[in-house]
Order: structure tokens, then sequence, then C-alpha cells
């Protein structure tokens, strides 16, 4: 098997997995809890949040814990939406490629009386700066939401620039980093956001742990969370629930090992990246979707004209090769991708979509392999539309 869907999942790393197993076997207590193994989980949960914190550059008081990506999204919105609220401010900007989280989540705060503005993205999948400019309306937007690295085409936006323009205007900065913690160099302070969302399992930790990055001030004053589960005071009071300690040392574990290997590894894979590019457009009626260059190292988008997305993915499938056609969290979606539709890619190009998305673990054979049995399988599509006609 090639597994080639690292964008949708990625294996936990044996490194990872045996920084866990203690907090499941050893720390295993609940760390409210004010006997000896109680603080023994409480010292394992600090030291994983000092851990992620500092490689994040923020404060390990600013981290915030969660259950997945799509759960620090919802809560950062919540949380822009109230200080909004409570500085007469309605307006939300963001991007109209972003993960459903966002987007879901925008459509629910439109129906509670705010008012989303959605700048498209270049057909290079880049959200222009000038664009988001004149979109925010000073006195009235209270968020600008862009995220760092789009899921599907893997192209890299300019969210420092973004975060400026939000801060110019009066409003807070958000960004989606699930796709690019660890795969692209991502510093809180330096970003100039105010809030980041992440989730371990994008970088060989384990599923069930997101976090939600949030400056405990923004524009001069205090931010004020939202917590979107309510009960107990874990996290501060921000997020009700007895802790996921081994889900928080597989973080720290997994943020650490990609750390110590971020420039070799970010070389390796963009090497293979671009093998994977130059073979697979050179397939007649191919069209990389994204900036050539302006993408993290391991996402490739091609869509193929002629060729039925589903049908292409079974067919490598039954080559051994995971991939997918866009998100995870649209698929079984029969209509394009919202996010190629959102980039102005024709739909009869968009019918065609394969993202690949690979990682350190994949080898340079393996892109070998997908490059030929890709070309194999689209000749054969083809070939059985001709015959059918």
């Amino acid at each position: 098997m090639i597994y080639a869907d690292n964008a949708a999942t990625t294996a936990v790393h044996p490194g990872v997995l045996a920084a866990m197993m203690p907090a499941f076997t050893e720390c295993f207590a609940n760390p409210s809890s004010p006997h000896a193994a109680g603080r023994a989980a409480a010292q394992a949960e600090r030291d994983a949040r000092r851990t992620v914190a500092r490689l994040l550059g923020c404060e390990p008081r600013e981290l915030i814990f969660t259950a997945s990506g799509s759960e620090a999204d919802n809560q950062a919105l919540r949380t822009a939406a109230a200080w909004g609220r409570a500085h007469g401010r309605a307006h939300i900007v963001s991007s109209a490629f972003e993960h459903p989280a966002i987007l879901r989540t925008l459509d629910d705060l439109a129906r509670e009386g705010f008012e989303v503005t959605l700048v498209a993205p270049t057909l290079a999948g880049i959200v222009e700066p000038d664009a988001v400019r004149a979109a925010v309306r000073p006195g009235e937007t209270c968020l600008v939401s862009v995220m760092t690295v789009n899921n599907e085409v893997g192209t890299v936006q300019p969210v420092a620039q973004i975060a400026r323009i939000a801060h110019e205007a009066g409003a807070l900065a958000h960004t989606d980093a699930v796709q690019a913690v660890a795969h692209v160099p991502v510093d809180v302070a330096g970003m100039g956001v105010d809030m980041l969302s992440l989730s371990a399992h994008k970088f060989h930790g384990p599923k069930g742990i997101g976090a939600l990055v949030c400056r405990t001030t923004a524009l001069g004053e205090p931010l004020p969370v939202v917590p979107l589960v309510r009960g107990g005071g874990q996290e501060r009071g921000r997020r009700a629930g007895t802790e996921n300690v081994p889900g928080m040392v597989g973080m720290a574990q997994a943020l650490t090992e990609a750390a110590e290997g971020f420039e070799r590894d970010c070389a390796y894979v963009s090497g293979m990246r671009d093998r994977l590019i130059d073979g697979l457009t050179s397939i007649e009626g191919a069209h990389l979707m994204g900036d050539r260059t302006q993408r993290n190292p391991g996402t490739v988008n091609v869509c193929f004209e002629g060729v039925n997305r589903e049908a292409l993915l079974a067919l490598l499938d039954e080559e051994g090769i995971c991939a997918s056609a866009g998100s995870a969290c649209e698929s079984g979606a029969t209509s394009i991708s919202p996010v190629l539709r959102a980039m102005g890619v024709p739909p009869e190009v968009a019918a065609g979509a394969l993202r690949l998305s690979i990682c350190a673990d994949n080898t340079p054979d393996e892109m070998e392999r997908i490059i030929d049995r890709v070309r194999a399988c689209v000749s054969r599509l083809r070939s059985v539309a001709r015959e059918g006609l």
C-alpha cells in the first residue's frame, strides 16, 4: 500500500505512541485530583502544555486543548463574535475556500445577525491581502479569519499581512493552521494573529486532540474566551471536561519530533512533491491546482480533463494507492469541490480532481509508482469514456 492521503490524517509515529503510553498506564489519574496520582497526571499535562506553547510561539496560559481542529475553529469564531457584540461590530471577513468548520459556523453566525463577507481566492489559490483590505470595514468588522494552508490545494496564505490589515481596521485576526503546523513555519507571535487552531493528527500525533491558541490580550485589551463546553473549571474555565492527558502528551511529542527534523523533512518531502507535479502534469489534459511554489511541502492537487474523480480514486485504490479528491470532511459529495469552485476552476476540469498528500514516511520510488499508476488509470478511464460515446 502507498499512503498518499496525509492531509486527511497521518500515522501516529512510534516515538509519539511510546511517549503516550505512560499517560495511559502510569499517569492515568484525573489531573484535577489532589492525590499523588492526580498530581503526576497534572505534571504531565503542564509539561505537554509548555512544550506545545514553546514550539508555537505563545504562552502556556494562551493554549486551550480541544478535541479537534474543528472545535478550535468553532471556539475561535464564537469568541470573536462575542467580542464583536461587546464592541458593536457585527461583520466578519473570511475566505471562500475555508474548511467547513469555519464556513458552517459562519453560516450559523449569519443566521444570528452577523454579516459575513467571503473573499474569493485567485485561480492560483491565494487570498490576496488587497482583496481582504477591500472587504474589511473599520468600525464594523470584528474578525478576519483566513487559513494558513489550504487543505485541498496546499497553497500558503499571507497570514501575517492579513493579520496586520485586520488590526488596522480594529478587528481580531484568526487563522486555521490545521494543515500548516509542522509543515510550514508557524509562529503565533511572528504571524501576529490573535487566535490560531491546530490538530495533532495532521502531524503524526493522535486523533482526538486539537488546540486553540488565544492571546490573553488583543488590540490592547483582554480577550475573553467563549467556552463551547460548560461544566467544570478545566482549561481555566474555557473548556470543561476531564483533560485528555495522553492526547496532550502525544501532541507535544509529535510537535517536538517535527521541529527537530523540520528543515530536513521539508526538503525531502518538497523534492518528492515536485517530482509528483512534474510527472502528473506531463499527462495530457492535466492541470495543477494552486500556485506552483507558494504551497506546503506535501500537497499536490491535479485535475484531469475527461476523468471522473470517483472512478479514478476507485482504480487507484485497487492499485493500493490511498488518495482523495479533496477534503475528507467533504467526502461523499457529488458536486465539485467547494474549494475549486471558489478558485474559479471550470466544472469540467474540477470534476477530475485528485489530491495526493505525502510526508517523510513516503519514498521517491513510491512517487514513481504513483505517477505510473495515475497515468495508466487516467488513460483507461478516457478510453472507456470514448467507447461509451
